[in-house]
């Protein structure tokens, strides 16, 4: 999806060292961006070892800066106006994953999730903050992507049916 280059905040070096106080951009490990009107990712991708991301409550549609974050661990955009995910295939350290309140209308849209080896928790649907995505009215759609997804351990806060701790499965 085509960014509109003319409105919303953009993610700039100069904002990036005035949130963190960090003088390198690759320095930088966790960052929260948190409500402030973004919608387009700029400089991102120069955080090449940041590995947590907070970009919930902003007007960000596309994702293509985060392709090279692979250190990257924990996101989240939840309410926002993502409809693509393709990008996130290339952050293979990924271990938790909000979607919630987006635009997402398939499951087809998520299959390129699955080299994330390391994803356990995807969340799609927030009933606390009221947020979902089209493809959440399907009555099925959270058994569907536990198979899709098999090493998923929680999806949208619930634990996965018939898998946990270790303890669990010798009983």
């Amino acid at each position: 999806e085509e960014e509109d280059k003319g409105s919303g905040v953009r993610v700039t070096p100069a904002l990036l060292k005035a949130t963190t106080g960090e003088f390198s951009l690759e320095s930088i490990l966790l960052l929260r961006l948190r409500g402030r009107g973004i919608a387009h990712l700029g400089c991102l991708a120069d955080c090449s070892n940041l590995e947590w991301l907070d970009l919930s409550g902003n007007a960000i549609a596309g994702l293509a800066p985060l392709a090279t974050l692979r250190a990257l661990a924990v996101l989240n955009l939840a309410a926002n106006r993502v409809a693509s995910v393709e990008p996130l295939r290339g952050c293979r350290s990924l271990r938790q994953l909000n979607l919630a309140g987006n635009r997402l209308r398939s499951l087809r849209q998520l299959r390129c999730l699955q080299g994330l080896r390391h994803l356990e928790s995807l969340r799609l649907r927030d009933p606390l903050g009221n947020l979902g995505n089209p493809l959440c009215a399907a009555p099925a759609y959270r058994a569907a992507l536990a198979a899709m997804l098999p090493g998923l351990k929680a999806i949208d806060g619930q634990r996965v049916a018939g898998r946990g701790s270790e303890l669990f499965r010798l009983c």
